[in-house]
């Protein structure tokens, strides 16, 4: 099923339908401020391994990020952050940036394995926004793309609901996506690594 949701001003009572499909152990597609992605409760198993055969990847290979609606709430996955992670979260957030963390003693508990680390995401996108405050809890996801030579991203919502529309409960569409992914950084170190630089602007916040 294809839901259309206002970017900019999502309707409440379609993001409480989406919140039931997800409360349902549903997986869905929706948007961020960078690409479309797959996207489950976060607490699910059994949506994180529907998710996981949709990507072709056994769970413990797909490297799945959080959406998380805050820091505060993001702060409930991670170990304590040194002050200078921190400020570099705050300036870049809410953004296109995944921040790789050393995750808390929570996140293996709910991905049902041991996992150290964990990839962390606050999109500026009212949609998603919208529906982890709705939900309550934290979303599980991974981008949409199409993997070749070179990896494409698929952005325009009647396309992704056309080439995996089938294969999740429902596709979310709020316009067109970004075609570039998010800035991916890792700061288990301490100190921030630039590991993929995608749609954030990493000269601003580094």
């Amino acid at each position: 099923m294809r839901i259309d949701i206002h970017q900019e001003s999502p309707e409440p009572r379609k993001i409480e339908q989406v919140v039931q499909v997800l409360n349902d152990d549903g997986v869905i597609v929706i948007p961020t401020d960078s690409v479309y992605a797959y996207a489950c409760k976060l607490g699910s198993a059994k949506a994180v391994e529907k998710m996981s055969a949709i990507r072709n990847l056994p769970p413990k290979e797909a490297h799945f990020s959080i959406i998380c609606s805050n820091l505060s709430q993001a702060s409930q996955y991670v170990a304590p952050l040194p002050q200078p992670v921190f400020k570099l979260m705050k300036r870049a957030l809410p953004g296109p940036f995944t921040f790789i963390l050393d995750a808390s003693i929570r996140v293996p508990r709910i991905f049902g394995k041991h996992k150290k680390e964990v990839g962390i995401r606050i999109p500026d996108h009212a949609i998603p926004k919208a529906i982890v405050d709705t939900l309550g809890a934290p979303l599980v996801v991974g981008s949409v793309r199409w993997d070749g030579p070179e990896v494409e991203y698929v952005t325009d919502p009647g396309l992704v609901y056309e080439t995996v529309g089938h294969k999740v409960d429902w596709t979310v569409a709020g316009g067109l996506g970004n075609p570039d992914p998010s800035t991916v950084i890792n700061c288990t170190s301490g100190e921030a690594v630039l590991v993929r630089e995608g749609r954030g602007n990493v000269v601003g916040v580094m």
